[in-house]
């Protein structure tokens, strides 16, 4: 499915050959996949290990493994990344993970790229090493389920303050509650136009004209372009609340600063176990 568009890439198959990973930055190559003849084997281990093994193990970390396994043996032509990734969250969501923000750490491998692939480098060391220690690729992605339930806390958190801010404003200049929903959207930093509001707020398109209008006139909203392509952006008024209500968006390492990282977690309301002396089972 991820590579049907392109016969060169032998969608469905294995790959008929050795395959190399180079740094697009660079050229060089920094990883070697095992011998062709070997993928068939250890996909086969892999899937027992899946359906069958080291079941007491945490899923986040069974997940890791399951993402780390596929893409060092990398049996694709093409589109290894994005099916590791899948099989990561799929485990997740065997356990009963099921949130995309929790049974995913694509959002954070966006913003952090570069030290995913340095993870996997260090890790796997060039080429099939599955001798060598996986603790730090499990700390990588524990670090990233950790950061992005904090981040989805604090997004939550903002937001209802936002909404609170915003209802007051409403109020004072006297227009319906349902307007907050335009005005959250722009703070947010999206364009609002009538046909989005009016679905939002469940009303007909003359009372959304009308909302947006004395949203317009209460300084609270600015209208741009002209007629089917007029959208409505934040006022500096709008914005400078959103500004007020934001809080700091660094999320410590829970391994590196371990104290930091439980304050932050409680303050998220996000309930933190750290790990004791024990390691992570590579």
């Amino acid at each position: 499915m991820m590579t049907q568009y392109d016969l060169r890439k032998n969608p469905g198959t294995w790959r008929p050959g050795i395959i190399y990973i180079r740094d697009d930055a660079s050229g060089e190559v920094v990883y070697e996949g095992p011998d062709v003849e070997l993928v068939p084997e250890l996909v086969a281990e892999l899937i027992t290990w899946l359906e069958k093994g080291d079941l007491d193990t945490p899923a986040m970390v069974r997940a890791a493994m399951a993402h780390l396994n596929l893409v060092m043996i990398h049996p694709f032509s093409d589109g290894n990344g994005r099916m590791a990734r899948c099989l990561q969250s799929l485990v997740l969501a065997r356990a009963g993970v099921l949130a995309p923000i929790f049974s995913s750490i694509e959002e954070y491998l966006g913003r952090n790229t570069r030290p995913y692939y340095d993870v996997l480098a260090a890790v796997g060391h060039g080429a099939w090493h599955p001798e060598r220690d996986s603790r730090p690729w499990i700390r990588f992605c524990l670090t990233a389920h950790f950061r992005q339930a904090v981040t989805l806390a604090r997004r939550t958190r903002e937001i209802q303050k936002l909404c609170d801010e915003l209802e007051v404003v409403v109020r004072r200049v006297r227009l319906p509650e349902r307007s907050v929903l335009a005005l959250a959207d722009a703070a947010l930093g999206y364009k609002v136009r009538n046909p989005t509001y009016r679905k939002a707020a469940d009303v007909t398109d003359t009372a959304a004209s009308r909302d947006l209008l004395a949203l317009v006139k209460a300084g609270l909203l600015e209208p741009k372009g002209e007629k089917r392509g007029r959208f409505y952006t934040a006022s500096e008024l709008v914005l400078d609340i959103r500004r007020k209500i934001a809080e700091p968006k660094n999320v410590p390492d829970p391994f590196t600063e371990p104290e930091e990282a439980t304050k932050k977690a409680a303050a998220a309301g996000v309930n933190l176990v750290l790990p004791g002396t024990e390691e992570p089972t590579p």
